[in-house]
């Protein structure tokens, strides 16, 4: 038989969803807790009876190991196991970064 390779075991385990959203708070406030960012993502849907498109936002702990992420950054972020009490998602890649005046 053939060993599988970590590739393998993890494509098994099917796909993980990936958004992409703005970070809104980061480590670099004291008070904020270390390691953990706050992604907003923002969606845009029609509504089903008035066909009207509407806006709809949600807030997501996201694991930042680096501590590189800042506010207003837009980001990737994957989905993984639970890491603490309220995260359950990992910053993957940064996407863009404001330009600095």
């Amino acid at each position: 038989m053939a060993e599988t390779t970590t590739e393998n075991k993890q494509d098994q385990r099917g796909t993980r969803r990936t958004l992409r959203g703005r970070v809104v708070t980061d480590t670099h406030n004291p008070a904020r807790p270390k390691k953990t960012v706050i992604v907003v993502v923002e969606r845009r849907f029609r509504d089903p009876v008035y066909g009207k498109y509407v806006k709809s936002r949600k807030k997501y702990s996201a694991h930042d190991e680096t501590e590189q992420f800042r506010t207003n950054d837009v980001v990737e972020i994957t989905e993984s196991r639970p890491l603490s009490a309220t995260k359950r998602w990992i910053v993957t890649k940064l996407v863009s970064r404001p330009e600095e005046v």
